[in-house]
């Protein structure tokens, strides 16, 4: 069954989550740069940073990066792979409480999480730790799932065996950006993006998304079944590629 409470669903995905859950792309810093003013001295707060795949970048930018995460088992992994990052700090937190301080941060970021938030809570406790005038950024990438056949089919297995894809859907939880940033506007950018597998790391990104089922479900293995066949009908050179559109939202929280 789903799990409900969402700060749990990726508890038993974290190593499948680490190796092949994607990135992205440089242009989302240059974007924080030119538009949000974004400097190696800026001090971040990534709310819902899990394993830390988005904090990495700003550490590397030189930016002290409070990671927020509340599943322990994605903190510690987190707090595994940036180990080295002097600047990184590990909060047990949420985003409707984070346990920072008041005006404290020069951006709020929110990768892969945002539609997991209480949206009313989280929207209060950005403005509480937000310095004035700072801004806040919510991204996603969003696997395109018509631009190929192989995207098509791949959708398709979803839809057929996933255990509540239809209701957790990046594209359909991003419709409440409208409600979230009100009355403030913001502003959104588009870049695209692209992983490659071949079939054990297709395996391993099925299964890091919270909506599959897990060994011992009654469609574990006859999703695995289909996914193989879908590789084998799609796959070049033993690889299989998907496309994504990384979405980008920031605003001035009002």
């Amino acid at each position: 069954m789903p799990v409900a409470d969402p700060t749990q669903r990726f508890s038993s995905r974290v190593d499948n989550y680490v190796r092949y859950r994607p990135g992205y792309p440089p242009e989302v810093l240059e974007l924080l740069k030119t538009d949000c003013g974004l400097t190696p001295s800026s001090v971040i707060a990534d709310i819902g940073s899990g394993t830390g795949i988005l904090t990495r970048i700003f550490l590397e930018n030189g930016n002290r990066v409070f990671g927020v995460e509340p599943n322990e088992d994605m903190r510690r992994a987190g707090e595994g792979l940036l180990a080295g990052y002097p600047q990184f700090t590990s909060v047990a937190g949420s985003a409707e409480a984070t346990t920072l301080r008041d005006r404290s941060v020069d951006m709020v970021t929110a990768a892969q999480a945002a539609h997991w938030f209480e949206r009313e809570a989280a929207r209060r406790e950005f403005l509480r730790i937000l310095k004035p005038g700072a801004w806040t950024v919510l991204l996603w990438n969003e696997r395109k799932t018509d631009s190929t056949p192989f995207l098509r089919e791949y959708e398709k297995l979803l839809l057929t065996y996933g255990t509540d894809y239809e209701d957790v859907r990046h594209e359909r939880t991003t419709t409440a950006i409208d409600g979230f940033f009100a009355p403030a506007p913001y502003q959104v950018r588009v870049f695209d993006m692209h992983q490659e597998f071949d079939y054990p790391a297709l395996e391993g990104r099925l299964l890091s998304s919270s909506y599959t089922p897990q060994p011992g479900h009654p469609k574990y293995r006859p999703m695995l079944k289909e996914l193989q066949r879908i590789f084998e009908a799609h796959q070049t050179a033993g690889r299989v590629r998907f496309e994504y559109s990384t979405r980008v939202y920031y605003s001035q929280l009002a």
